[in-house]
């Protein structure tokens, strides 16, 4: 998704188009042919390992001043919080200015931004602003990105690229804040935050040389909505239409089936474990959403990845009750990482979500949406967080799970009631999707989308 988080999926938006066709060269060595998306496959890396570098960096040297957990804390969640209004408010301009250029103008912004951080004696206030400002950048980059993303890769293509991106985005978090700590260590909080600028600088270098000019999809600059107007056509859009509300939901899960890396410290200390502990904890779910992800997209048929998009979202939350039966720390890596591979629903998610969006509006619901992803998360971590204070970590987890389980029976069985109205949509909003849905000699016929990568 995308965001912070476990869900980076939920940031690859697409037109209606034949998600589920199988386009020559459909493996992975066909997607990474495409010049273009090698372009924003690398604007990721880059632009994911700067923002975590520089969340990592900041929170470093506001502790460092200050010795304060409570002012760190707020410092780290600077690089969380601006999803919110980044992604309602400023996602939509990736409808209506062109892609490229808010992609090229963003990571500017943000190289702008990060540098100012490099000023001697800048006040810590001032600093968390800059970090914040920075950060709101992100939702719209992000936006931008995933709903170029179908521009570039049709059909099986795309599916493969989605998964691509979100195993890219998950591993570039988790090495960017490697490298921000190691970084931290040996160079110094500036000198991370050098290579956190140069790193937006050399994105938006190489999305503004690498990838073609296309016109905005939108009404562009001429448009007199205001920027409250707009959020609230965009919040309408994702929640009015009940199939895209249904497929927001099965992404909004991840709020439940993350919560492990919420508590992954006192889990791992009930078990008697310490930091090394709690870091296998996190790696468990980050290694297995990184294997998964793309032998789900490469190796399950498209409609059969439609039709266990609801089982394996059930099975992503309600694995994670067996912690409630107290298991020794080796057999609950096992269950997060099963959590964590079933979770890779979330690339069905992602396509059904691209086929149901307008092409003029698809980045700002996607922007919503993972908003919506990144937000969720940090209030399952508070809440999480505020519940092992009473209960065990494991009771915590396992609560969690059964909840999550729940919802997303209720979300399968609202999105299969919904079968033949997705059918009626599809043929009314566009003549040609109905004859795209409609299986050619040896292909299956297309049901489902994901929502962001």
């Amino acid at each position: 998704m995308a965001g912070p988080g476990a869900s980076g999926v939920w940031l690859a938006a697409g037109p209606v188009m034949r998600v589920g066709a199988r386009a020559g060269g459909a493996g992975f060595g066909g997607v990474f042919g495409v010049r273009e998306f090698r372009v924003l496959w690398g604007s990721v890396v880059l632009s994911a390992t700067g923002d975590r570098l520089a969340l990592v960096a900041v929170a470093v040297l506001v502790y460092g001043r200050t010795r304060s957990p409570l002012l760190a804390a707020a410092a780290f969640a600077a690089g969380y919080l601006p999803w919110l209004a980044g992604g309602v408010f400023l996602a939509r301009l990736a409808d209506r200015w062109p892609r490229r250029a808010v992609m090229v103008g963003c990571d500017g912004v943000r190289a702008v931004l990060v540098a100012a951080m490099i000023v001697p004696g800048v006040p810590l206030g001032v600093l968390i602003g800059l970090l914040f400002a920075a950060t709101l950048f992100s939702p719209p980059f992000e936006a931008a990105r995933s709903a170029l993303l179908p521009d570039v890769l049709a059909g099986e293509r795309y599916v493969l690229g989605a998964a691509v991106i979100q195993t890219t985005y998950l591993t570039a978090e988790v090495a960017g804040a490697a490298a921000g700590g190691v970084a931290v260590a040996v160079a110094g909080v500036r000198a991370a935050l050098i290579i956190d600028a140069a790193t937006f600088a050399a994105s938006g270098l190489l999305i503004g040389l690498g990838t073609r000019a296309r016109p905005a999809p939108g009404p562009g600059t001429k448009e007199t909505v205001s920027p409250l107007a707009g959020a609230v056509a965009g919040v309408r859009l994702l929640f009015g239409d009940r199939p895209l509300r249904t497929l927001a939901g099965f992404g909004w899960l991840v709020a439940f089936y993350a919560v492990p890396q919420g508590v992954a410290a006192p889990y791992a200390a009930a078990l008697g474990g310490g930091p090394a502990a709690a870091g296998l904890v996190l790696a468990s779910t980050a290694a297995a959403t990184a294997v998964g992800t793309p032998l789900f997209a490469r190796f399950v048929r498209p409609r059969r990845r439609a039709a266990l998009m609801g089982p394996l979202a059930a099975l992503a939350c309600g694995t994670l009750a067996l912690t409630g039966f107290g298991p020794g720390l080796v057999v609950s890596l096992v269950i997060f990482s099963a959590s964590a591979a079933f979770g890779s629903y979330q690339i069905a998610v992602n396509t059904a979500f691209v086929t149901r969006v307008p092409a003029a509006q698809r980045a700002q619901a996607f922007g919503i949406a993972a908003a919506g992803v990144v937000v969720g998360q940090g209030a399952g971590f508070i809440l999480a967080g505020a519940a092992a204070e009473l209960v065990s970590p494991a009771t915590v987890i396992a609560v969690a799970g059964a909840l999550g389980a729940v919802t997303a029976i209720a979300l399968t069985r609202s999105w299969r009631q919904l079968e033949p109205a997705r059918g009626r949509h599809a043929t009314r909003r566009d003549p040609g999707a109905a004859a795209s849905a409609r299986p050619a000699a040896g292909r299956a016929p297309v049901h489902a989308r994901q929502l962001v990568t």
